[in-house]
């Protein structure tokens, strides 16, 4: 089951409020800057509530066209589309009896839009190509990075569907106004990479610390990973000092693109015992964090194609990383 320690009085009352909704069937909006630790949330959520034993689906609205994405969350009926040899159920009836994560809710075209309100209002979905609504009892959790208000006054957003998801917001607090928590959040961070990558070091310095808290965080608790990971590489014995960490994490740019060979020199003269993988992957994410998570900036940086970027963050995703 996830935990979130925390110090930070804010978080504390976000969390408690999470305690007390999580056991009905309340309709939860998440928002926060990227990296702050939205989906864990929801999945905190889940976990404490008395449909823990159901299904937990996320579906991200930012990634697929509007087509793609309606057939996702509502399914399709045999023969629907050309070439449909069989049926696909969508992810309100995959989520039936549990919670389904609408993540980056604000990119839902205005068609979504409606059709999601349409579920929530009467509680049943439709699938393309059928004559009749399927029932289904699901728990919306919405996450964005945006301020769904601002996006209705400027009717970039259905009114109806905010009200109807924001029966209870929760606001996850960026890193930088979260300092207190570094110490807890690196302690567990260095477990995580210790035991993903056999890199053993066991502490950080309070200087390495104070270092960190003067930072910007930008990126928040992807960022963070980043820089502890590398803090983690560049150490030369078993304790973080405030050399070994530079901040954004990222391992490419600050050479460029043409400079990917000397940096992966680099990185395995600091990484004894570690694997061709891991190395990569550290580069992989620590260039996302650099450029806030775009990655046509990143494949470009990085001198891949898109696909082959996408390809590694979900094998990344399977094996547990955050991306």
């Amino acid at each position: 089951m996830i935990e979130i320690n925390t110090q930070d009085t804010r978080l504390q009352d976000i969390l408690r409020l999470a305690d007390n909704a999580a056991g009905s069937k309340t309709s939860v909006l998440v928002q926060g800057e990227n990296g702050t630790g939205k989906s864990t949330l929801a999945k905190y959520i889940h976990e404490r509530s008395n449909r823990v034993s159901a299904s937990f689906v996320t579906v991200n609205c930012a990634q697929q066209p509007e087509m793609l994405l309606e057939t996702e969350l509502f399914g399709f009926e045999k023969g629907a589309f050309a070439g449909t040899v069989s049926e696909k159920r969508g992810k309100f009836e995959v989520a039936n009896g549990g919670t389904l994560v609408l993540d980056n809710i604000s990119e839902l075209s205005q068609k979504l839009q409606a059709r999601v309100l349409k579920v929530l209002d009467s509680g049943l979905t439709e699938r393309f190509g059928s004559k009749g609504g399927i029932p289904v009892d699901v728990r919306v959790i919405a996450i964005t990075n945006k301020n769904l208000s601002e996006m209705v006054a400027a009717g970039k957003f259905s009114e109806q569907l905010f009200y109807k998801i924001n029966t209870l917001q929760l606001v996850m607090p960026p890193l930088r106004e979260r300092t207190a928590d570094l110490n807890v959040l690196v302690t567990s961070m260095m477990a995580n990479i210790s035991a993903r990558t056999g890199r053993r070091v066991s502490a950080i310095s309070d200087e390495a610390l104070s270092k960190l808290a003067e930072m910007e965080f930008k990126g928040n608790l992807r960022e963070l990973e980043g820089i502890i990971e590398k803090a983690m590489i560049n150490t030369r014995d078993n304790l973080i000092h405030p050399e070994d960490i530079s901040a954004g994490g990222n391992m490419i740019a600050q050479q460029g693109a043409g400079a990917h060979s000397q940096k992966w020199e680099e990185l395995a003269r600091w990484a004894p015992g570690r694997t061709l993988e891991d190395i990569e992957r550290a580069v992989i994410l620590s260039s996302l964090d650099y450029n806030n998570g775009n990655r046509t900036h990143t494949a470009r940086e990085l001198g891949i194609s898109i696909r082959t970027l996408r390809n590694k963050l979900n094998i990344y995703r399977k094996a547990g990383i955050s991306v």
